[in-house]
């Protein structure tokens, strides 16, 4: 008797245990609602300085290719002819004997941030030479991220 009496109480803690053990349905419920609202309150802060990030990625990458620019007309004597682009950084162009490239190490750097090559223009309207970036939005002008960033 005495040993079903243990068992049975023993049972019965156990059994209060158990109950405490895990977390119920509503308690999950309420934690991801929880961090539902966390995550909805720090996501535009994050994403904007996400967008603010590859503007000044790419002003960085104008300035670099804009002094890629003026080490080829140092060399050659001109700057790359509108046939030639900006590809005349990476790759001798057929008409050049003086070239002492690349002056840019990597074809992927003739690409901004949002995926586009950058735009080159000779001779600029506002300068010898225009290099620009179209922004985000792929288009002249905006606002942000949308914005062009360019070499003037």
């Amino acid at each position: 008797m005495r040993k079903a009496l243990r068992h049975l109480l023993s049972r019965k803690r156990q059994d209060r245990v158990d109950r405490e053990a895990g977390f119920t349905l509503i308690e999950l419920l309420v934690v991801l609602v929880i961090l539902g609202l966390l995550a909805g309150v720090a996501a535009p802060p994050v994403l904007r300085y996400l967008g603010r990030a590859k503007t000044d990625t790419a002003k960085i990458q104008i300035q670099s290719l804009s002094n890629a620019l003026d080490l080829y007309r140092l060399d050659v004597g001109r700057y790359p002819s509108q046939e030639e682009g900006l590809q005349a950084l990476v790759a001798r162009p057929g008409s050049v004997d003086s070239w002492n490239g690349p002056y840019v190490k990597k074809q992927t750097s003739l690409t901004d941030p949002w995926g586009a090559l950058y735009l080159y223009r000779v001779p600029g309207q506002n300068g010898d030479y225009d290099l620009y970036s179209l922004g985000a939005d792929k288009a002249q002008g905006g606002t942000g991220e949308n914005a062009d960033v360019t070499s003037w």
